[in-house]
């Protein structure tokens, strides 16, 4: 019970903290302010967290991680690379649709991380472009997939998704559901099979 309390202040603290960092910048916010939306006193997060650098990353690193785990779930998934890519490029769509303001705060606040937790982010995402590279060269094995380069597809890919965070729109013209399929179609294309297009 112990743990699920200090999990749940854990958690409050960065919800809190996205909302500020996400509004008024990693500069333009202060454990202070973090503290007073909250209605507790700043030692309170420092019960949970050493300081405001320690926050960021806590906001940055879950993102990379649950990229990770939605293509490597993927790539152990049966079926063909062309369904395991089409999985893998939906799932990975969801946690940047899901995650939007963590993202943001990642790419706007990149310095102000410490060397250890960026390093830490840096190699979450060479796991996750070796994966995704690493499903890309399946396809290609097996005919299904185009590719002359690999591992700048892979990157390529990583990035059009990556960036759905800045125009993604919650009630827009479509569902994220729908936003995930189509993004996997497009993925599908650009590594050269034929997608029929949706109606």
């Amino acid at each position: 019970m112990r743990d699920e309390i200090l999990a749940y202040k854990r958690e409050r603290i960065l919800e809190e903290a996205v909302k500020l960092f996400y509004e008024r910048g990693f500069t333009g916010t202060t454990l202070d302010d973090i503290a007073a939306e909250l209605g507790v006193t700043k030692p309170f997060i420092y019960t949970h967290f050493r300081g405001k650098v320690e926050l960021l990353a806590a906001l940055c690193k879950p993102t990379i991680e649950l990229s990770l785990a939605a293509v490597a779930n993927a790539a152990t998934l049966p079926g063909t690379p062309t369904e395991r890519l089409r999985h893998a490029i939906t799932d990975f769509t969801k946690v940047v649709l899901q995650r939007q303001p963590n993202i943001a705060i990642f790419f706007r606040e990149e310095k102000n991380l410490s060397p250890e937790s960026l390093a830490e982010i840096n190699a979450l995402r060479r796991q996750f472009d070796h994966l995704l590279s690493g499903l890309l060269i399946e396809g290609v094995a097996t005919g299904e997939f185009e590719i002359q380069d690999h591992s700048l597809a892979a990157l390529a890919l990583g990035g059009m998704i990556s960036w759905a965070y800045t125009w993604y729109r919650a009630g827009g013209r479509l569902t994220l559901e729908e936003t995930a399929a189509r993004m996997a179609d497009l993925a599908l294309r650009m590594a050269g099979v034929r997608v029929a297009i949706p109606a």
